[in-house]
């Protein structure tokens, strides 16, 4: 058998000087990995490439924000007073109590289901008692919850009798082996595991009641109006928030032992069929969240959020890509999702405490909380610029 020479282990001396060359500069690099901390470790002391032209994030060290609707949001010129408090006390009372439960020692996925909680039962907010009703006057409710640490998640659909629809999704996570259950199974479950049931009057509330009959003024070309006690017909009232009505209220967290979670609830779209389900419960549309990227939660055109897996190909790009929150959710929210035809925004966190709000609708209803308790709230459309 014919046995190959060994190659000589003597080096040429101008190999060894460019090995010398290179291992002294790695050595003065500033920031460079130290090799026994490991890749992952090092990588997650970079700040993430942002795309040209994209503002940097909206802010940083950020424990927890929410949602309240992507539209036309508030305009500041006709707003009284009295109305930009109650929106603001809104998202501020959601947001402190999101934050009581992580300065307590609490979990991001319990910070995140309280905060959305307390959307649900304020009717500014269309989730829970605030519900928008359907094309046959009913009211069908979505929300869905995830977690980062071990990508667990829950939601529910199409439900008619849960006081908090956030509550039926964290139960379907921790107390059967789906993720998504709808109608009536969805409601009989919650309802069997003690969460608190409620009839369709419960989310009723006048100015949801009036959207419907503008929506269907609407539909009928303006021909067919309602009608008053005299029998004659009167045109809707006008809706004095605009658009932003149509929306949905969501969280994100990140607690102190560095995970993720995020949480959607919704009453769906003013007038929708009976049946429909957007964006809201499904995980990888309307939420999402991964220790290694991103807890997202979005808000908007739902049919489009679902085409486009609005929140799972945010986190795609961090993670594949290697962008950083900012330039991944600009990429979704700004660049893709208005070239399937619909406008929306999100609300990203990602491990670091970084934290962007981009939208492309012309106002979204958010805010933030940061580490050392700082209550940041946006509600005019000149404190969150659209396209941002």
């Amino acid at each position: 058998m014919r046995i190959r020479p060994r190659r000589s282990a003597t080096w040429p001396v101008s190999a060894l000087l460019a090995a010398a060359v290179v291992t002294a500069t790695l050595a003065v690099v500033p920031g460079a990995a130290d090799p026994g901390r490991g890749q992952e470790a090092a990588a997650q002391d970079r700040e993430p490439p942002q795309r040209p032209g994209k503002p940097r994030p909206d802010a940083r060290n950020v424990v927890i924000a929410v949602h309240g609707g992507a539209g036309a949001a508030l305009d500041r010129e006709t707003t009284t007073p009295e109305r930009e408090k109650a929106y603001r006390d809104g998202l501020g009372e959601a947001l402190r109590a999101g934050h009581r439960v992580l300065a307590r020692g609490g979990d991001s996925l319990s910070a995140v289901e309280e905060a959305v909680r307390k959307l649900e039962d304020n009717p500014l907010f269309n989730a829970g008692k605030g519900a928008v009703f359907t094309a046959d006057a009913g009211h069908e409710l979505d929300a869905s919850i995830m977690r980062g640490s071990d990508l667990a998640a829950g939601a529910v659909a199409g439900v008619r009798g849960l006081r908090n629809p956030i509550e039926g999704a964290r139960l379907v996570m921790e107390k059967s082996k789906h993720v998504l259950l709808s109608g009536e199974g969805a409601d009989d479950f919650g309802a069997r595991h003690g969460l608190r049931t409620v009839t369709q009057d419960y989310y009723w509330t006048q100015a949801r009641w009036d959207a419907l009959l503008r929506a269907k003024e609407a539909e009928a070309g303006g021909a067919t109006g309602t009608r008053g006690a005299d029998g004659k017909a009167r045109r809707a009232p006008a809706d004095p928030d605009g658009a932003h009505s149509q929306g949905t209220v969501g969280a994100v967290a990140l607690d102190s032992g560095g995970d993720l979670a995020a949480a959607t609830s919704t009453g769906g779209l003013t007038n929708k069929l009976p049946g429909r389900i957007g964006d809201s419960p499904l995980i990888g549309a309307g939420t999402y969240a991964d220790n290694r990227t991103v807890a997202a939660s979005a808000t908007g055109a739902g049919e489009v959020f679902i085409r486009g897996a609005a929140t799972s190909t945010l986190s795609h790009l961090i993670e594949f890509k290697g962008l950083g929150v900012a330039a991944a959710a600009h990429e979704v929210v700004v660049r893709r999702l208005p070239r399937l035809g619909g406008q929306g925004g999100v609300i990203a966190l990602d491990p670091r405490g970084t934290f962007d709000a981009p939208h492309s609708s012309p106002g979204m209803l958010h805010g933030y909380v940061t580490e050392d308790g700082t209550v940041i709230t946006k509600i005019f459309p000149d404190e969150s610029p659209a396209n941002s």
